[in-house]
């Protein structure tokens, strides 16, 4: 028996806004949507959108969330992505950089301060 994947639920407090996010600017597309939750797909990595009650607060520090996508082309991806990245606020986004654990990286906040990691190996 091997394990194949993770998908994450990611709480979020408006799951329309929060769909347009992760279609428009990430580029995953919606397999199924119900009133409350969304299940979006980009390649092998999928993401499962559940709208939580309006009183959560997501903002909230011991709320905030994060999941790491590993890419094949990590500039590449974030040059595809950079005209939507680009209309998002500085804060939401850090461009490509290298880390001192051998990793690239790009880094992305979601509508409700999820943080999207993406990732590659310099070896």
């Amino acid at each position: 028996m091997q394990l194949q994947q993770i998908t994450p639920f990611v709480p979020c407090s408006n799951l329309e806004r929060q769909i347009g996010f992760y279609r428009d600017v990430l580029g995953f597309e919606v397999g199924f949507q119900a009133d409350n939750y969304a299940f979006l797909r980009r390649d092998c990595v999928a993401v499962r959108l559940v709208e939580v009650f309006p009183e959560v607060d997501l903002g909230h520090p011991e709320r905030e969330g994060s999941f790491y996508i590993d890419v094949a082309d990590l500039d590449a991806l974030y040059a595809e992505m950079k005209a939507q990245l680009d209309k998002l606020p500085r804060e939401r986004v850090r461009a490509p950089f290298n880390q001192d654990y051998g990793q690239r990286e790009f880094h992305v906040a979601d509508e409700d301060c999820t943080l999207v990691f993406f990732g590659q190996s310099l070896a």
